[in-house]
């Protein structure tokens, strides 16, 4: 992984002269920028570890290297990646922690909360919300607590449950299964480097959601070890006794404890995978069009619509220019459709049961007013599917703000929830100084509601990134809250959302939430200032 930026570092998703000719059009000339030479960038003096810390699991599985430190300085977050091209990394961990099994990350545990040393659980460091941040508060020194090695994969065939370990990174785990001629069918776009630990600590939803279920669905059972000591639920999750502990340990993103085995629910390996591109005649059709799939039990296991800025944008970016866009505008007309929105649909199964669901699908669809295009579009869209982290790293070397978020709402509200967001970025961006191009698709769809997506676009401000993006930031968020709409559909609450954690959960709620930390973290040593208490 970068240490700057997103995955493979040989790996480039290079923007032709057409889009970048587009952006400068659109948003005027910006400020290309380089990332400096690994040895220039500077990292606080790392604090030392107490002896019982190295003591619990050994002396060759605590590394303080600048380089390993560096790599788990932050996330993947906006204000991560400035930081880190900034070449003044303000905070790291003192060291990094690589236990191997469960009873060595109990005994870093019960070490750290002795001493007063942050721990901060580390996957593959994708978050994208401040969740891997190593804030240190008062404590005396923190760590990062990397589970890479805590990898098994163990198979029941009878049950269709694998139970992983929770550093196993998306591929690893796919391998590992389809040697069984399984898969987890849990493809976000982080799959490539996010693990199953950060799957369950953070409610992944994957691309392919709405076919295989979101990871929280996902969980058969689960085991977490807490300052306090472990917690583990029963083999079946099908019970009546009381609140289920495995809705309290999904999602509560490192700060109760350390995820230490996680089993999941498997499936046979899809014979046929078939996706397509369609057009909507508009938003909020296709919105329209997806409600009833989802509300007929016709969902295809992949959807995503995208809005008409997202649409033009995609196309541009693709480069589809000339006597391409000439013939696409030409098969639009004589199916009596000006434009619209493109629409990516997926069905994966057996041959019978793709052909099944998506005659189905499709019949739905055309009701609705959709245009097909028939399967390239959609096989462009599983080719690039986990392009974008790529896109954001040119797009920020060429001088461009880019930055996600997401939320979701009932059908009744969504449109009001899809106006707010939108009007919030734009204004937010405008009283900057920087109008931009703001983008949005709906990419998760339930029977009573869907997620929204946004992506957003402008120049940046040398020397004031991060105060930029607070304020584009904080307006969204605002929005969504005002709307009553989820802070996080899939990205997590970390640290960006913790400030709106009230008016999620509510008072009462929170502070359920708060006592429920104390009981397992008493000494606050678990991933400090995400989830439940918010730091500047």
């Amino acid at each position: 992984m970068k240490w700057w930026g997103w995955g493979d570092p040989e790996k480039r998703n290079e923007l032709g002269e057409t889009a970048r000719e587009m952006l400068r059009s659109e948003l005027g000339a910006a400020e290309p920028t380089e990332v400096p030479p690994i040895e220039s960038v500077s990292l606080p003096a790392p604090r030392e570890l107490p002896n019982a810390v190295s003591q619990a699991v050994g002396p060759e599985a605590v590394v303080v290297a600048d380089a390993d430190r560096l790599l788990r300085a932050g996330g993947k977050s906006y204000p991560d990646l400035v930081r880190a091209r900034s070449g003044a990394v303000e905070a790291a961990p003192d060291a990094v922690v690589l236990p191997s099994e469960a009873e060595e990350v109990a005994s870093v545990l019960q070490a750290c909360a002795v001493e007063g040393v942050a721990v901060v659980p580390f996957g593959g460091g994708t978050s994208v919300v401040g969740g891997v941040d190593p804030f240190v508060g008062s404590h005396r020194a923190v760590i990062a607590l990397d589970l890479s090695r805590m990898n098994a994969c163990e198979v029941d065939r009878t049950s269709l449950i694998a139970r992983l370990g929770p550093g196993l990174r998306g591929p690893q785990a796919e391998a590992a299964l389809a040697a069984e001629g399984l898969t987890l069918g849990h493809f976000p776009q982080s799959f490539e480097y996010a693990t199953i630990g950060g799957f369950a600590a953070t409610r992944s939803a994957g691309q392919a959601s709405a076919g295989y279920g979101r990871f929280d669905d996902l969980v058969s059972s689960i085991e977490m070890a807490t300052p306090s000591g472990p917690i583990r639920t029963l083999e079946t999750r099908h019970t009546a006794a009381g609140p289920a502990l495995r809705e309290l340990i999904v999602g509560s993103e490192g700060t109760l404890g350390v995820i230490t085995d996680v089993s999941v629910r498997v499936r046979t390996v899809p014979v046929t995978k078939r996706y397509e591109g369609w057009i909507a005649e508009d938003f909020e059709a296709g919105a329209e069009v997806i409600r009833t799939l989802a509300q007929d039990g016709a969902l295809p296991d992949v959807t995503r619509l995208s809005d008409p800025e997202e649409t033009r944008i995609s196309l541009a970016m693709a480069g589809m220019e000339g006597l391409q866009r000439s013939a696409f505008e030409t098969y639009l007309r004589l199916r009596k459709r000006a434009g619209g929105c493109m629409l990516i649909t997926g069905w994966e199964g057996t041959a019978e049961d793709v052909e099944r669901r998506r005659s189905i699908s499709a019949r739905i669809l055309r009701n609705g007013g959709a245009v097909s295009l028939g399967q390239a579009p959609g096989k462009a869209w599983a080719h690039g599917r986990y392009e974008g982290p790529y896109l954001r790293d040119e797009l920020m070397s060429l001088g461009y703000f880019v930055e996600t978020l997401e939320t979701s709402h009932t059908w009744a509200r969504y449109h009001e929830l899809y106006d707010a967001v939108r009007s919030g970025l734009r204004g937010a961006l405008e009283a900057a100084g920087t109008p931009g191009i703001v983008m949005c698709h709906l990419s998760h769809a339930y029977a009573d509601g869907a997620s929204l997506y946004y992506t957003f676009i402008a120049p940046s401000v040398p020397g004031s990134e991060i105060e930029h993006w607070r304020a584009v930031k904080t307006a969204a968020c605002e929005a969504i809250v005002a709307t009553g709409g989820t802070i996080t559909h899939h990205h997590a609450v970390g640290r960006d959302h913790a400030p709106y954690m009230q008016a999620e959960v509510g008072e009462v709620g929170l502070s359920a939430l708060r006592a429920l930390k104390e009981e397992l973290d008493p000494g606050g040593i678990m991933n400090p200032g995400k989830l439940l208490t918010s730091v500047d």
